[in-house]
Order: structure tokens, then sequence, then C-alpha cells
């Protein structure tokens, strides 16, 4: 699965779960850790959790697993790192707050399939 591939499968897994608004940040010449951030928001800090663990568990199902889960305990941002895919999942407030789409203006967006599902647009 190439990098583009496995972050769009990502986002639709968050989807699936009713993440909102999911963006995909290509950042391979202006990230030195990874080439695709996938930011995501849960309204709760359970369906924080849950869009996380279904998300892991669909992609070791896959044959992807991750190297590494952090902020589960609280689930207001939660980071999973898939090596060229890093995926953030915040609680609603916190994504406003840290803003990680800021951070990379410059970044090309990758098209997610459907945001239909959770999207606040």
């Amino acid at each position: 699965m190439n990098t583009i591939d496995k972050a769009r499968r990502i986002a639709d897994l968050a989807i699936a779960k009713n993440a909102v608004d999911p963006v995909l940040l290509q950042v391979t010449e202006l990230c030195s850790y990874t080439d695709i951030i996938a930011i995501c928001h849960g309204r709760s800090t359970r369906q924080v959790q849950a869009i996380v663990q279904h998300v892991a568990t669909e992609m070791k199902h896959e044959g992807v697993a991750n190297y590494g889960i952090e902020g589960d305990g609280d689930a207001l941002w939660v980071l999973v790192d898939f090596g060229d895919v890093v995926l953030h999942v915040f609680h609603e407030p916190m994504r406003a707050y840290y803003n990680l789409e800021g951070i990379y203006p410059d970044a090309e967006r990758v098209e997610v399939a459907d945001k239909a599902a959770g999207s606040d647009n």
C-alpha cells in the first residue's frame, strides 16, 4: 500500500467512527518525520478513543501495524504513528486550540474520498 492510499484508508476508517472533518496534509518536503499528517476530531473523549482503537485495529488486520500510540489515556489529543502517515485525533476543542493545519499552511491537501459522514462543512 503506498503512502497516499494508506492515508486515505486511515481517513476512511476514522470516518466510519464518525470522525469530524478529516484532513490529509502532504508534508514530505516540510517535515522530517513523516510524509502525510492525517487530522480529525471527535466530539467527545470516548469518541476519540473509539476512532483511534478502530483505526489501529483495522490497519493491523490489514497488515499495517503502528509504531506507537500516545495520548490515549486522556484522549484529548491522540497521536498514532504509522511511519509515513501520522494520525492526530483531537477532542473537538483541542483541535482548534493546537491548529495543526495552521503549522503547515503550504502543505498540499490530499483529497479524502468521502468526508460527508463526519464533516462540519
